[in-house]
């Protein structure tokens, strides 16, 4: 690995002794670019299911169409419950083990490397909430309706 440093003195490297961690649920709207995020101690069924509804209630009058991958915690009683009571809400799913299909992925990619990459904040719940805040703040442009002749399928999608 290289690293930029003043030469002949020893580079010191700060880092959180701790074992902390926080995980994020987030749905990017392919129309406006607007991401909806929250925070989660981690990524559950149960805790699936509360951003759900917190979805839901982002869009309260409207069918939402949400693509989505194969991730444990996206299966169980808990969101089938939403579903049941929601049918609103459809599922897509993606195939397995293609994160290049789904604009999410891009999002996440996008948001560590402006928040996260060469950072020097050295405790994670401030990293966290900048994480956050970049999230619920930037804009994020997706082609994934047009690259895959979306409004052909559904043509008053657009």
């Amino acid at each position: 690995m290289n690293v930029w440093a003043p030469q002949g003195e020893a580079v010191l490297v700060r880092c959180d002794p701790g074992r902390a961690k926080t995980s994020f649920y987030g749905t990017l709207d392919l129309k406006t670019g607007r991401e909806i995020v929250c925070e989660a101690e981690t990524l559950t069924a149960q805790a699936t299911a509360t951003y759900l509804e917190q979805l839901l209630a982002s869009y309260p009058e409207q069918p939402i169409l949400l693509l989505w991958d194969k991730a444990p915690w996206h299966h169980g009683p808990a969101i089938r419950a939403v579903l049941e009571a929601h049918p609103r809400l459809e599922l897509l799913v993606f195939p397995t083990a293609s994160p290049d299909l789904n604009p999410q992925e891009h999002v996440w990619r996008a948001t560590r490397r402006a928040v996260s990459h060469n950072h020097t904040q050295g405790r994670l719940p401030e990293l966290a909430r900048r994480f956050k805040e970049h999230l619920a703040t930037s804009t994020f442009e997706s082609s994934f309706l047009d690259k895959y002749g979306w409004h052909l399928v559904c043509p008053g999608f657009t």
